[in-house]
């Protein structure tokens, strides 16, 4: 995997480039994608990478591990074979799933034990075996395992849970370098960046990670439940860290201010469930702001979804009939509604490049950030 950046923003840290992969180039900064389970929930593949123009989607470790099981993947010849998807994928390492399924999970030196939330059977993740899967899986790019440190923790806390990711680190590192691909492609891996809100533990961590010379780094902790400003903070303080000719990957983040102020300060590459999830949930993001499809102010609203967007979706379906098909509980709203946010998402993250390799950005982002965020 390479990567190069292209142009830069001259007054801000935004960046515009290019991540080559074995199953195809992908322009910075862009948005990805979730498809947990192999799958982005009620979006067509020919969708993806037509009308919505998606050039890298993420899969789960944790949840395809428990299901359809490693076995199945092996047989079917990776995730990419099992899914019929051609581009690149990215894998989390399952971090954050045992994080948000802390009841039952139970963390040691040696690895993560936790039981499925499906049948409760007993599993344990170590950085070995972790590395293991997600060569079964056989994503372009992978993550190392890690702890995700609760926002709110206190020094001590964030400062035991970064020596566990740490030490988790350096043997996910070896098992990667002692270990081949599967299916006759390169795969990476990036070390994550842990430190929950402070800065000398972030330093700390990028110190320690940058010792592996990965492909690209991610920064993870953030948006679980610090206020956005701290998130910028954060990020401000930790992205000049991290060495400029690699990409910096900002996990599970975020709405789109949050993208377009992240990439303002230098982050190339993001992933949400934000887009779909809201989707599902009747939740619209469109360039005046955010639409609730349930209310009654659209019944007779029979103007485009986005009259100032660019998406597949804007002049196919009026805001009438979305809104008729979520009160009917038609399940083509959730479908309707999802790929919609999804183009929207990719064409904030198009505009963006653009705007960066025009070099104004800047002015760009501070224009359209208070309307993004607005109800309507």
């Amino acid at each position: 995997m390479k990567f190069a950046v292209e142009h830069t923003d001259p007054h801000s840290a935004a960046r515009r480039g290019v991540l080559h992969t074995d199953h195809g180039d992908i322009d910075t900064p862009i948005f990805m994608p979730v498809g947990t389970v192999g799958s982005v929930k009620g979006v067509y593949h020919r969708d993806l990478i037509g009308d919505i123009k998606a050039q890298i989607i993420l899969g789960n470790t944790y949840h395809l591990y428990l299901r359809p099981g490693l076995s199945v993947l092996r047989q079917a010849g990776g995730l990419h074979a099992f899914e019929n998807w051609q581009k690149p994928i990215l894998t989390d390492s399952g971090g954050y799933q045992v994080f948000s399924l802390s009841p039952i999970r139970k963390l040691t030196p040696e690895g993560c034990e936790f039981r499925s939330h499906i049948d409760g059977s007993k599993h344990i993740f170590t950085p070995e075996n972790n590395v293991d899967a997600q060569r079964i899986i056989g994503a372009d790019i992978m993550m190392a395992l890690d702890e995700c440190c609760p926002g709110d923790a206190d020094h001590g806390y964030a400062k035991k849970s970064l020596e566990l990711t740490k030490g988790w680190l350096e043997r996910f590192a070896k098992r990667f370098n002692e270990t081949e691909p599967l299916y006759g492609y390169s795969q990476s891996f990036f070390p994550i960046i842990q430190g929950c809100v402070y800065p000398d533990l972030r330093k700390e961590a990028v110190e320690h990670a940058l010792q592996f010379e990965a492909d690209g780094y991610a920064i993870g902790g953030l948006a679980v439940g610090e206020p956005a400003e701290t998130m910028y903070e954060i990020l401000d303080f930790t992205v000049p860290l991290l060495p400029a000719d690699r990409p910096r990957y900002l996990m599970g983040v975020g709405t789109p201010a949050n993208i377009l102020e992240a990439i303002a300060r230098g982050v190339d590459m993001f992933d949400c469930v934000m887009p779909t999830r809201n989707g599902r949930n009747a939740n619209l993001f469109t360039w005046n702001g955010v639409m609730n499809m349930r209310n009654k102010k659209w019944k007779e609203d029979f103007s485009p979804l986005d009259p100032d967007g660019t998406s597949f979706v804007d002049h196919t379906y009026t805001k009438a009939y979305l809104r008729h098909l979520f009160i009917a509980g038609e399940m083509f709203a959730a479908m309707i509604a999802s790929e919609h946010n999804l183009a929207f998402y990719l064409e904030l993250v198009r505009q963006a490049r653009e705007h960066i390799e025009a070099g104004d950005f800047l002015s760009w982002k501070n224009s359209v950030v208070p309307k993004l965020s607005k109800r309507i």
